[in-house]
């Protein structure tokens, strides 16, 4: 019984935890400049996915699920235009989700050539914490127009160059991302628009490493993505990210060692991909 009642004490304090991770995303503090150069945005896009994918994440701490977590994109007319739209939602589950309700909402439309975001939608419930939130990007003015609608406040901010949205910014990386032009060791940056400021997402490019996942051995791309440290994460080095190292880049596993234990997320499903997923069969 009081084995029982320690470990739901320790799943609630980690869902405030999971809680403050949403509502902080990766970024680091200073905004160090565009994603990708000049000439690289230029080239033609590789093409890493496609109208129709969709993934699904399990989120969990140890032996406990405590969420999971999807994102889809389908191809959609917006304005009179041929353009992606993309959806993430995450939601706590069965247990967890009676300690501390979760229901995040996230929507994204962005261009189909330079993956731009055009509108971005937050709409969550964190235990009670809410925030619903309409950011219209004016590219050619550089600016973001946000309304708040819980707040009842209107705002237009300045952006950064090839500025990207949080749902925006996973397509545009997968897509962009070219390992072949960086060495183990160096940093990648994007520019991030969340709420009403403008951050630098910094992560660092970790070389190589062939992971087990349920469904096979996969070769994978590792990084490092940078955070604050402080009351939730244990250094501003405590996330690591593994995605596939083929066409589709697709994210299978991201750890985070926090102030208490540590949290996984991996993929549990997928659908619709553009290329083909590559499996090593071992001997």
């Amino acid at each position: 019984m009081l084995l029982r009642i320690f470990v739901l004490m320790m799943i609630k304090q980690w869902l405030w935890l999971v809680a403050l991770v949403c509502t902080n995303p990766l970024f680091a503090q200073e905004v160090l400049g565009s994603a990708v150069d000049q000439e690289a945005q230029n080239e033609p896009i590789r093409e890493s996915f496609q109208g129709g994918e969709w993934f699904k994440f399990r989120i969990h701490y140890g032996i406990f699920n405590a969420s999971y977590a999807t994102i889809a994109v389908d191809e959609e007319i917006w304005e009179g235009k041929p353009v992606y739209h993309a959806k993430g939602i995450g939601r706590t589950t069965g247990l967890a989700r009676w300690f501390f309700k979760v229901d995040d909402f996230y929507d994204s439309y962005f261009t189909k050539d330079t993956i731009s975001p055009l509108n971005f939608i937050r709409n969550i419930n964190e235990g009670g914490y809410k925030k619903h939130v309409i950011i219209r990007f004016d590219h050619e003015n550089s600016q973001a127009n946000v309304n708040d609608l819980l707040k009842k406040k209107k705002g237009t901010f300045s952006t950064a160059p090839q500025v990207q949205d949080l749902i925006s910014c996973f397509y545009f990386l997968r897509n962009q991302l070219d390992v072949s032009s960086i060495n183990k060791g160096e940093f990648i940056v994007v520019n991030l628009f969340f709420d009403e400021s403008n951050y630098a997402f910094k992560f660092k490019y970790l070389g190589k490493e062939q992971l087990k996942t349920k469904f096979g051995y996969v070769n994978t791309l590792k990084f490092r993505p940078y955070v604050q440290s402080g009351r939730v994460f244990k250094s501003s080095e405590s996330i690591t990210l593994w995605v596939s190292d083929d066409h589709n880049k697709i994210p299978l596993r991201m750890q985070a060692a926090l102030r208490v234990g540590s949290i996984t997320a991996d993929l549990e499903a997928f659908k619709g991909l553009k290329n083909p997923f590559e499996i090593v069969v071992k001997n």
